[in-house]
């Protein structure tokens, strides 16, 4: 059973910076492209950026600029630095395969005060 453990949230000032990090049990990264989602209140769940096992990245557009996604595969890893934070970066942020194949996990809360 694989499963996503992320982790690295918490609240920040905005423009403020976070460091979100998934580690991955299992051999997923050889599989399928991974993403960063979030989920905010009353909202449905987005994607906000994907990464290719070889690297090729797209993101959401409010976050193009702010937000950087990358992968260890060797570590089954994923990364996401989260810079100049706003209001409404504020979410549950999850990992998952893109598109998501996997249970999700507890996700990691951010919160950005204005």
């Amino acid at each position: 059973q694989v499963q996503l453990v992320e982790s690295g949230g918490g609240l920040v000032q905005a423009g403020g910076s976070l460091r979100l990090s998934c580690a991955a049990s299992g051999r997923i990264f050889s599989i399928n492209a991974m993403g960063w989602y979030r989920q905010a209140p009353g909202n449905q769940r987005e994607l906000v950026a994907t990464i290719t096992h070889g690297g090729s990245i797209t993101n959401l557009a409010s976050v193009k600029g702010r937000f950087t996604i990358s992968r260890d595969n060797a570590e089954n890893t994923v990364y996401l630095q989260m810079n100049s934070l706003k209001p409404e970066d504020t979410a549950v942020y999850y990992c998952n395969t893109v598109p998501s194949l996997m249970s999700w996990g507890q996700g990691t809360q951010v919160t950005v005060s204005s």
